[in-house]
């Protein structure tokens, strides 16, 4: 391995590092973004380029050099973590306010369920409408998380029945449709809440982690079968999940280089971002701003406005800047380092990582600064982040999550602020005599002095 490699390995033990240490303390928002991206950007090539890659099918071979390769991706990386802690303060917009979600249960104790059930009904009706309103039901859909989280911090005791119907949701929909990603990352949100709730030990943690990291390993390994056992008309379940560990371990075992290889194609979203760079400039100019702002429109106008804007998998973008096609049904994207360098090369494309650090973080210190009237709120940066933090997504579709999912809180906050607002108690102090309490000043003797606190 080179220094470089080395070097970006490094990076990504700090970041893992950091999110295991988060765990229990707050909602890890900036350490998952920074740890998926170093997945995605520096694990998965690194292992490719030094062994997985002769295992792997010629398409999803890298195609420059490494040196080439990690000399724009380690800083591109780098610029975005920056920009998500160079203003993050004390990690705004992460920390929860315990004792205001409990005081916000007592006072509302059917919002957690009303949460979960629309949630549910969300999620079930999503299917009968189209893509751009079925999105809002499928955000709606995960109101049931919040939910949960409510009855755990505000509760003095486990309320399994909730936990079971929601983390069994989530299992339910992955394995029906093949798709674990959803799964894998509500997992570590929920662990964040349970966490911070019940305060666990590092051992505990250290077993939480090996759990989840074979948990994700042996779902990476087993996706690409377990898919195609769907597409055979197989039930999606965990007895066909079983039988295809079963049938994959009577070949070869599950853990041999093929496999491996193949599951390491699905975390390394480097070789796309190679091809990006072996045909932007040489065969497709620099959009110079142009692609963002199809990306911005796609994300920002409703289709009934922007009826041409870009649709979500788009394959002309993906085969115009990376001359990758792709099957149909098949669904990838340029990335965020690779629409960074499509529009501004290499060191411009920093610099745009930079400033979308710095967006994301900008938008969870407006998290912070209004929850200290709505303390709930904190708890909804998992709900508009949840899906930002997969670097595999178009763009359009990671913003289109986040701006949709904030316009819906700010809409839900306005309609029910009564019940969202922290209420506060005025107490009357009986009427002064002459001078005001605490004061050299002369005061009404006929006035009353109004105290407000929480």
């Amino acid at each position: 391995m080179t220094g470089l490699a080395y070097l970006a390995i490094l990076i990504s033990l700090y970041q893992f590092g950091l999110l295991f240490d988060s765990i229990g303390h707050f909602i890890p928002v900036r350490y998952l973004l920074g740890s998926f991206m170093c997945v995605q950007f520096f694990v998965g090539p690194a292992f490719a380029y030094y062994g997985l890659q002769d295992y792997a099918y010629f398409m999803y071979q890298m195609q420059v050099p490494a040196s080439e390769y990690f000399l724009y991706a380690i800083p591109s990386v780098c610029a975005f973590i920056l920009g998500l802690h160079l203003f993050a303060g004390n990690l705004d917009g992460e920390v929860i306010n315990q004792e205001g979600i409990k005081k916000f249960v007592q006072q509302n104790g059917k919002i957690p369920y009303i949460f979960i059930i629309l949630g549910f009904f969300a999620s079930v009706i999503s299917n009968f409408f189209s893509s751009e309103f079925g999105f809002v039901f499928y955000l709606l859909g995960s109101f049931k998380f919040i939910g949960l989280f409510l009855l755990i911090l505000g509760n003095k005791r486990l309320k399994p029945l909730p936990m079971v119907l929601v983390m069994g949701s989530i299992v339910s929909s992955s394995l029906g449709e093949g798709m674990f990603h959803d799964l894998l990352t509500w997992i570590i949100f929920t662990a964040s809440i349970f966490a911070i709730k019940y305060k666990i030990s590092f051992n505990t943690k250290v077993i939480g982690a090996f759990v989840f990291i074979l948990l994700a390993l042996s779902i990476q390994l087993l996706k690409g079968s377990f898919r195609k056992a769907l597409g055979t008309g197989e039930q999606g379940s965990i007895e066909t999940l079983a039988n295809v560990y079963e049938e994959e371990n009577s070949k070869k075992g599950i853990f041999n280089y093929e496999s491996i290889a193949s599951a390491n194609t699905r975390i390394n979203q480097g070789w796309i971002i190679t091809n990006i760079m072996i045909t932007v400039p040489d065969k497709e100019p620099y959009s110079n701003g142009k692609e963002l702002m199809q990306l911005l429109e796609a994300a920002i106008l409703p289709r009934i406005l922007a009826p041409d804007k870009l649709r979500a998998g788009d394959p002309e973008i993906l085969y115009k800047y990376s001359g990758v096609r792709v099957t149909t049904g098949t669904s990838m994207a340029l990335g965020a380092i690779g629409d960074a360098y499509v529009n501004y090369g290499p060191w411009g494309g920093c610099i745009f990582m930079f400033v979308m650090g710095l967006v994301y973080s900008f938008i969870l210190s407006l998290f912070k600064r209004f929850s200290k009237d709505y303390p709930v709120l904190i708890l909804f940066t998992a709900l508009s982040f949840y899906y930002p933090i997969r670097p595999d997504c178009e763009l359009q579709t990671v913003w289109g999550h986040l701006i949709k999912s904030l316009f819906i809180i700010f809409v839900m906050i306005k309609v029910f602020e009564h019940q969202f607002k922290v209420r506060r108690a005025t107490i009357n102090i009986a009427k002064s005599s002459h001078y005001l309490p605490g004061s050299n000043l002369p005061g009404n003797p006929n006035a009353e002095l109004k105290i407000t606190r929480p």
